[in-house]
């Protein structure tokens, strides 16, 4: 740097110290008053912990309410858990142990009122000022936070009048000993209480509640997932999976579980998703179905499975997930196909009538939030063939070929047609176009155009698909190159026929579908626990 370029930087340098009269009086003044102020908000922090801990040092129930020590296993007393939904009038002057959400509070003075709710219980707890409760205590109830988890230890009683916000409006509990278990932030996403209300109770012109949209639910559905209608829904798909393994495990089916990693596109198709394995990439697979079959190659005679299903389909739809899960079932044939819709005739009575006669209560609750029609089905099962349902549509207006699949809106309009004329939701179609099938479906023997292969529909909508399949090695050969598939990618799959392979067929259901039908909820995402879609992936 040259001198002069020195003396210009040292001249500005002394100009600025020079120039620098320090902070204004107005300055100095705010910033004394911001100091006297955090000194005082210090002192009354100060004082109100010093009296706090003083009261409740001198709080005669202090023992009896606080916050639990994290639980870290380290004692086990063998308390016994009631559970809200187990007490009746029988219970009153009991003193039980439970844990439960805080669904609501509020307090009066010396009283506080706390909803507890366990899956879609409630019940109204009462913690009143007495010679063994404080009106520290009472406070402390007061202030509790919506979901937050705590434990209470409560006397039964018969509830004064009824009270008609409780599931249990008959009884209320009288609290003895109250410590949170697990403390939930004030600030929820949204309240249980909102997203519990039903359509008409929304659009009631002095409605309390607040709307909440599905993509608020589902980016919280941790919360979403508490309230009455969705703990009923997961109850009844639960119910439905253990209906349809009962069935099958009681026809002598062998339960299955194949591989979801592929080396191929599974049954040639191009909707899958693609993943980097190792040195190579695999698929994600489509559907068990070449493992079935492969399995009664196997001699297993009957196999089913309960699994993930993979679609890379960029469907925003109502009825349609990139992951979803399947019941998958396939079985020898004796003599005719025919034999796998009898199976699939009695399975889907089963589903339905234990559905009914099981779960009447969390039906009940789903129907609360979400009303709907009661499904009604026949047995047997309404069996028509596809040529009838075409002719059906026909007589209705409907302009269609004989070989033409069913687009989702005849899907739809054939369904409210069979309803009016045979008062079902539930049907089979038999006898698709073999163009509209995939290359292993069994062609009709008498004419080709037609094949041994069926779908199976709820309210209008599809839920099964299925067929007998090829079983014979060269046949199967000769379809797959028809259907321009490239050999060398099912190869494994045809090489399994060739050592001796019984008639078969089977079918997949769609088990959210399945449920969301059944239930009438009109989203399939409502029956998914955390669904994936084209534009969803977390959480």
């Amino acid at each position: 740097m040259s001198t002069s370029s020195n003396a210009c930087v040292l001249f500005e340098h002394h100009f600025y110290i020079l120039s620098y009269q320090g902070p204004s009086k107005k300055d100095l003044r705010k910033a004394a008053r911001e100091a006297e102020k955090e000194a005082k908000k210090r002192e009354t922090i100060a004082k109100h912990e010093a009296e706090s801990a003083a009261d409740h040092a001198n709080d005669y129930a202090k023992d009896l309410y606080g916050y639990e020590a994290m639980n870290q296993s380290t004692t086990r007393d063998r308390v016994k858990f009631t559970k809200i939904g187990g007490l009746n009038e029988a219970s009153a002057g009991d003193t039980i142990t439970l844990r439960a959400r805080v669904h609501n509070v509020r307090s009066t003075g010396k009283q506080a009122f706390v909803i507890l709710r366990q899956r879609y219980d409630t019940i109204q707890a009462v913690c009143a000022v007495s010679d063994t409760v404080s009106k520290l205590m009472v406070k402390f109830c007061g202030i509790l936070t919506r979901e937050s988890l705590v434990r209470v230890e409560a006397t039964v009683a018969s509830a004064p009048t009824p009270i008609s916000s409780c599931s249990q409006s008959g009884l209320e509990l009288q609290i003895n000993k109250l410590f949170v278990v697990s403390h939930s932030v004030p600030q929820l996403p949204f309240q249980i209480d909102d997203a519990s209300a039903s359509k008409a109770e929304l659009e009631k012109e002095d409605t309390k509640y607040t709307a909440v949209g599905l993509d608020n639910r589902l980016n919280n559905r941790v919360i979403d997932l508490r309230t009455p209608a969705n703990q009923a829904i997961f109850r009844l798909q639960s119910g439905v999976c253990a209906l349809f393994r009962q069935y099958l495990a009681g026809m002598n089916f062998v339960e299955i579980h194949s591989p979801k990693l592929l080396g191929a596109a599974s049954e040639g198709g191009a909707n899958v998703f693609k993943a980097s394995y190792f040195d190579r990439s695999a698929y994600l697979a489509q559907s068990p179905q070449l493992f079935k079959q492969m399995a009664l190659c196997s001699d297993m005679e009957r196999v089913f499975e309960i699994g993930p299903v993979f679609r890379a389909e960029d469907s925003n739809t109502h009825r349609h997930l990139t992951e979803f899960t399947g019941l998958d079932m396939e079985m020898e044939i004796n003599e005719h196909y025919h034999e796998v819709l009898d199976m699939l005739d009695g399975l889907f009575v089963h589903i339905f009538k234990g559905l009914r006669d099981q779960y009447k209560h969390e039906l009940k609750i789903v129907s609360q939030q979400y009303p709907f029609e009661d499904f009604k089905f026949m047995e047997p099962s309404l069996r028509i063939n596809y040529v009838e349902g075409v002719k059906l549509l026909r007589e209705n207006g409907v302009e269609m070929g004989e070989e033409e699949d069913l687009t989702t809106e005849n899907e739809k309009f054939l369904g409210r047609l069979i309803k009016e004329k045979y008062d079902t939701d539930f049907y089979m179609l038999d006898k698709f176009p073999l163009a509209v099938r995939p290359f292993y479906t069994m062609p009709d023997a008498q004419d080709k155009k037609w094949s041994n292969s069926y779908d199976m529909f709820m309210r209008g909508e599809e839920i099964l698909s299925g067929a007998q399949r090829i079983h014979d090695p060269a046949f199967l050969t000769e379809r797959a190159s028809e259907h321009g598939i490239e050999l060398s990618t099912i190869q494994p799959y045809i090489d399994s026929f060739k050592y001796g392979a019984p008639p078969h067929g089977g079918g997949g259901i769609g088990m959210e579908r399945v449920l969301m039908l059944y239930l009438a909820l009109g989203n399939i995402r409502r029956t998914s626990l955390f669904p994936r879609d084209p534009k969803r992936l977390s959480p």
